[in-house]
């Protein structure tokens, strides 16, 4: 099995020391996004994960960190988020010289092709249009191709929680023909920096810019990593358009303090001091605590790992 970790707020960057004591527990507590009553108890014996997939804009506090994890049998890979958003957009994220020297020793430390790039989400506002994040991400390139092989894109998706965060930024729209326009730049960019170019979860940059699908969880990539076939069935509760591998999340939303106004997994900052407020890096839970009004179900978890070797 994989485990994510997390597409609902980044462990890396504030919750290492929770991570750390549940990977040496070998179990977490999970509740169920719609139903708190409901918690899963996720096994994380490094016996049965095969992979931990990290999403993070500041791997920086798990980096000490990894030398454990190696030892405790775990395998892993990073998607890290650096976009061309200002500090009106992602209010409280480290300077970003400071994330791209992080970017550069993580990837020195595994290995360019287990740290993933997200140039995700892709948005324009009045006093940050088109050029400016092209120009961007011209930069971010140059800077960064030594030590990724992969960019994974996507145009901002306005969920309601998105509205609601960003209201009062004036967003600036293109139309078709500018937004093709836009991508076929940003794919020459790529391309002068041999960076393979993937669409998450986009229609519009996969059937009208022919921008391949990403698989942000990506169960052949987990493969090579492994030396080794799985065998991973596609995740059912994605949206449509995913190709991302079946994995177990163990975040928790409304708990991710980087305070990004295009995140969808905030619902205020309110909610997020909230939560913060509840967490201990000694419980099984990422935040709170267990009333016994839950039922705790225990997730069927196995290796996907094929016995038979990779073959190429």
């Amino acid at each position: 099995m994989i485990i994510s970790v997390s597409r609902r707020t980044d462990i890396p960057a504030f919750y290492s020391d929770w991570l750390l004591n549940r990977l040496r527990e070998g179990f977490a507590l999970v509740r169920n996004p719609f139903n708190p009553l409901q918690v899963s108890r996720v096994s994380l014996d490094a016996g049965v994960v095969d992979c931990l997939v990290f999403w993070t804009k500041n791997p920086a506090p798990l980096l000490p960190r990894l030398d454990e994890i190696d030892r405790l049998g775990h395998r892993y890979l990073f998607q890290f988020t650096l976009t061309a958003c200002d500090r009106n957009l992602e209010k409280y994220l480290p300077d970003k010289s400071r994330r791209l020297a992080v970017f550069r020793r993580l990837a020195e430390r595994i290995g360019p092709e287990r740290v993933l790039w997200r140039f995700d989400p892709i948005l324009f506002t009045r006093t940050q249009g088109p050029d400016a994040v092209l120009a961007e991400f011209a930069d971010l390139a140059k800077q960064l191709h030594p030590f990724t092989r992969q960019c994974t894109i996507s145009f901002l998706s306005l969920y309601e929680k998105c509205k609601r965060n960003l209201r009062g930024v004036d967003l600036l729209t293109l139309n078709e023909r500018e937004k093709k326009h836009f991508v076929r730049q940003l794919a020459a960019i790529a391309g002068q920096y041999a960076l393979s170019l993937k669409a998450c979860c986009d229609p519009f940059l996969q059937e009208q810019c022919a921008i391949e699908a990403a698989r942000c969880i990506d169960d052949q990539l987990v493969a090579a990593m492994l030396g080794q076939p799985v065998r991973i069935a596609k995740d059912k509760g994605q949206r449509p358009g995913c190709g991302c591998a079946a994995s177990i999340d163990i975040g928790a939303y409304n708990t991710c303090p980087h305070g990004c106004l295009y995140c969808y997994a905030n619902v205020s900052e309110r909610a997020v001091t909230t939560n913060r407020a509840a967490h201990d890096p000694k419980s099984p839970l990422l935040t709170g605590t267990l009333s016994g009004q839950e039922t705790i179900t225990e997730r069927t978890i196995a290796s996907c790992c094929s016995p038979q070797g990779l073959l190429f």
